[in-house]
């Protein structure tokens, strides 16, 4: 019997599969405990619909992470930080602190988790960082620490 499998199941396929697997199996097993569902053409044809439906949605994040990295690429954040005792920086510069920045002079939002500093940023002065966006997609910025007024 032809069974989608609607749910991961060990060793016998993963979500989407289409098996061909021993008529019992499919409905003691995988039918009765909603795992599978019959390979008939209308489930064929939900299927085929889903996938089509989630690539074009990887589609579309793929080429919305493109135009952001292309808005990014190469610019500089210029990060606003408080100075302690003989000039150093109070505390540290943080990834979330680069997308506030980011946010605040090129409107883009970006998740402090994407954003891939190259070093700790404890001192004034330039560094770079690494935005590693979903599909593959990143984008390369300068930072530059400054002391707040």
């Amino acid at each position: 019997m032809k069974v989608i499998l609607i749910k991961d199941v060990k060793g016998s396929g993963k979500e989407g599969d289409v098996l061909n697997v021993a008529d019992g199996y499919a409905r003691n097993f995988l039918i009765a405990r909603g795992y599978a569902v019959e390979a008939n053409a209308k489930n064929q044809n939900d299927l085929a619909g889903k996938k089509a439906s989630a690539q074009h949605k990887l589609d579309v994040e793929k080429a919305e992470n493109e135009k952001i990295a292309a808005a990014l690429e190469g610019k500089k954040v210029t990060v606003k930080a408080k100075a302690g005792q003989g000039g150093k920086l109070f505390g540290a510069v943080t990834a979330q602190t680069v997308a506030q920045s980011i946010k605040e002079q090129y409107s883009q939002n970006i998740d402090k988790k994407k954003i891939n500093l190259s070093s700790e940023i404890k001192s004034f002065g330039s560094f770079s960082a690494v935005i590693k966006m979903s599909q593959g997609v990143s984008c390369k910025i300068d930072i530059e620490v400054v002391e707040e007024e």
